[in-house]
């Protein structure tokens, strides 16, 4: 009887360690990070964003992760930031569809190719807990189109845990932690 209710207690536990590990996290630029020159539209091109995922911009001291609306993305204006972040380790949760859009808000910078928009697709209903969050709701014509795939991109840029084998995890850790007691 106790094993049957360790089993029923883990395998819940499970599943609700699982469906946060349906988001993926992107490193912005992937080894290069948030730099000037780096060419971002290429780096969206194969990547699918949903609901849920989360974008870390890595970048050292004198830069800046600002979130702004499409005017500002396209004439890279600042001073209008809906977020901004010079952490040097910026992550953003995106919590809705739509474009979002990003700039470096350090003069030249922007317009030397630290600018990002990315195609954010509904789909997923959780989003990660950490991370700060993009309040962006913007619907507007995208200037990167990502393409929609059934399957989520597995790039060195990605990174994200099979539900499965964290329900095996967690199943095998509840058990062993049992067993104890």
């Amino acid at each position: 009887m106790a094993f049957s209710s360790a089993l029923v207690l883990g395998s819940l536990i499970a599943i609700n360690m699982a469906l946060p590990t349906l988001a993926t996290v992107y490193t912005v630029g992937d080894t290069s990070g948030w730099a000037i020159g780096a060419d971002y539209s290429t780096w969206t091109g194969d990547k699918t964003f949903a609901v849920g995922d989360s974008l870390v911009f890595n970048y050292g001291a004198g830069h800046t992760v600002d979130e702004v609306k499409e005017s500002d993305y396209k004439s890279c204006t600042t001073g209008n930031s809906i977020s901004t972040d010079s952490s040097g380790a910026t992550t953003i949760a995106l919590k809705t569809a739509g474009t979002h859009y990003f700039i470096c808000s350090v003069p030249g910078h922007c317009s030397g190719g630290m600018k990002l928009a990315v195609t954010v697709k509904a789909g997923k209903a959780t989003a990660p807990s950490t991370g700060k969050a993009s309040p962006s709701d913007s619907t507007a014509t995208p200037t990167t189109t990502t393409s929609t795939t059934a399957a989520k991109s597995n790039s060195s840029s990605a990174s994200s845990l099979s539900p499965i084998v964290a329900m095996l995890i967690v199943s095998w850790i509840s058990y062993c932690v049992l067993r104890l007691v």
